[in-house]
């Protein structure tokens, strides 16, 4: 069997990854995979087709943002037409060139889906499948109200014409039950194998490096992107925080394009010395990054945005050992094992959300049990078994 993905993104980007990785796990049971990609910064981009553990990748065109180091780059509207335009043809050629017995989109957006609508059904005569891993129109930053609209046809008229689809939540399967076609539930996951926490005396030598050595640390890890993820109700809980506990840390893994906004605001802070921002960091060091935490947080509030992701941040955090506090919005509580791996709260609660990170600081045991429950639960998203029920939508189809 083969299988072409069409994704409208990068595999270094976190829904990127999510495809890769499912991507891997079919090729060891046996399929050709090829994922038909566009790129962060296809100007700079020196090899556009490789392959990854066995998985075809093709870069045929550029993102609709270039994403470049901390802030992405936003193009001017005419830009931003030649760059649709000639990422649409790249995706369709590419689509014309990869035969294949399932043409599957990552994320129900314009690009891949006019390559689907045009390459896949009209020009190859073939059905489509789509994933759905967010809600498209609350999830992206989308300023004009006709951009808004262009997204939201989209994400409704692509799993309408879709032969099957896979989810990551169990908010969008109910959301897509009206399509009316088969369903499954894929969530995020990771390579429990791989994702683990590196030796004592590297994260000793890195919490060294950083100066938090002995110091509890709070981490957040992911993009600093405020429209969709809300890190000001971690800022303000670490605000109650540091008062209670003087030698904590806050450690922000990753860039986005409000990381200039959050460090100025933090600049103002009595806090500030106490906060660390990584910038845009490679994915291995993650990882190494997260390990050095007490507990990692991930701040949502009850909004569509919340309810339709399955966040990476969790399941990663999970696999080193952290154990995770967040809202109990959506499928988050199933994540943490209803609270043998973390804590949900109040969503969008400043105060729940200081308490329950004040409350694990100062219980150095409860922490200790949560770690081990943290990494035995990560192996229940491990992305090999995901592969294996994803899997079922083409046997479904």
């Amino acid at each position: 069997m083969r299988v072409v993905f069409l994704l409208p993104m990068g595999i270094d980007r976190p829904s990127g990854r999510r495809y890769l990785n499912i991507a891997r796990g079919l090729v060891r049971r046996g399929v050709r995979v090829r994922l038909l990609a566009l790129h962060p910064d296809l100007a700079t981009c020196a090899q556009r087709r490789f392959v990854v553990d066995g998985v075809e990748v093709w870069y045929v065109g550029q993102m609709h943002a270039r994403k470049v180091g901390n802030v992405p780059v936003r193009f001017s509207p005419w830009q931003l037409l030649l760059v649709v335009v000639q990422a649409t043809l790249g995706m369709i050629w590419g689509v014309l060139c990869s035969p294949a017995d399932w043409y599957h989109l990552g994320k129900p957006q314009p690009i891949n889906g006019m390559a689907a609508l045009i390459g896949v059904g009209l020009l190859r005569r073939q059905p489509f499948l789509v994933d759905c891993d967010d809600d498209e129109v609350t999830a992206n930053r989308l300023t004009a109200g006709w951009q808004r609209a262009v997204f939201a046809f989209w994400q409704w008229l692509l799993p309408r014409l879709a032969v099957g689809l896979t989810v990551n939540t169990r908010y969008l399967a109910e959301r897509m039950a009206c399509a009316g076609q088969p369903c499954v539930i894929v969530p995020n996951g990771v390579d429990s194998r791989q994702f683990t926490a590196p030796p004592v005396a590297i994260r000793a030598a890195l919490a060294a490096a950083l100066g938090v050595s002995g110091r509890p640390v709070i981490a957040y890890a992911g993009t600093l992107a405020l429209h969709n993820h809300p890190v000001d109700l971690l800022f303000a809980a670490f605000g109650q925080v540091a008062e209670q506990h003087p030698g904590a840390v806050l450690l922000l893994i990753g860039g986005g394009e409000d990381l200039p906004l959050l460090q100025a605001y933090t600049s103002r802070q009595p806090w500030r010395d106490r906060v660390i921002f990584t910038g845009h960091v490679p994915y291995p060091m993650v990882r190494a990054l997260l390990s050095l935490a007490d507990v990692s947080v991930d701040p949502v509030r009850n909004d569509s945005v919340a309810l339709a992701r399955s966040p990476l941040k969790i399941i990663e955090s999970l696999a080193v050992g952290v154990p995770v506090i967040t809202g109990d919005v959506g499928d988050r509580a199933e994540m943490l094992n209803f609270g043998a791996a973390g804590m949900v709260v109040l969503p969008g609660n400043v105060k729940a959300l200081a308490n329950a990170i004040g409350e694990l600081l100062n219980d150095p045991a409860r922490r200790a049990v949560m770690a081990a429950a943290a990494i035995a639960h990560a192996r229940r998203y491990d992305w090999d078994r995901l592969a294996e029920r994803w899997m079922a939508i083409y046997d479904a189809v």
